[in-house]
C-alpha cells in the first residue's frame, strides 16, 4: 500500500552569521524536538555540505550546513513557517532554507 507524505527538509548551518561556531546544543534541542513531534529524523551531518550563494551581488557567501529531514502527514505549513523563525534565532541566522516536497512511500 502506498502512503503519500510530506519530506521536510532543513539546511542548518554550522556557523552564526558573526562567523562563530553554533553551539551543538542547538543542534541537539532541534533533533529531540523534531523526533518528538514527527517520530523519526534523518540527518547528514557526518559530510557537512557546502552551500554558495550570493548576498546582493558581492562577494559569494560560503556556508557549511548539515541538513535534516523528516516525514510528515498532514503538512502544516503555519506550524513549519513558525518553527522556521524559531531556528533562524536560535541559530543566528537572517533565514534556514527549508523545503517541503510532495513524496510518496513504495
Amino acid at each position: 500500500m502506498e502512503t503519500a507524505l510530506e519530506l521536510i527538509q532543513l539546511f542548518l548551518p554550522l556557523r552564526r552569521n558573526d562567523g562563530a561556531p553554533v553551539d551543538r546544543a542547538a543542534f541537539d534541542r532541534t533533533r529531540a524536538e523534531l523526533v518528538e513531534r514527527f517520530g523519526g529524523l534523518t540527518a547528514y551531518s557526518r559530510a557537512p555540505a557546502d552551500g554558495l550563494w550570493d548576498k546582493d551581488e558581492g562577494e559569494p557567501v560560503k556556508d557549511t550546513l548539515v541538513v535534516y529531514e523528516v516525514l510528515c502527514e498532514p503538512f502544516d505549513k503555519a506550524w513549519w513557517q513558525d518553527y522556521r523563525g524559531t531556528l533562524e534565532r536560535r541559530f543566528d541566522q537572517e533565514r534556514i532554507l527549508a523545503f517541503v516536497q510532495h513524496v510518496e512511500v513504495l
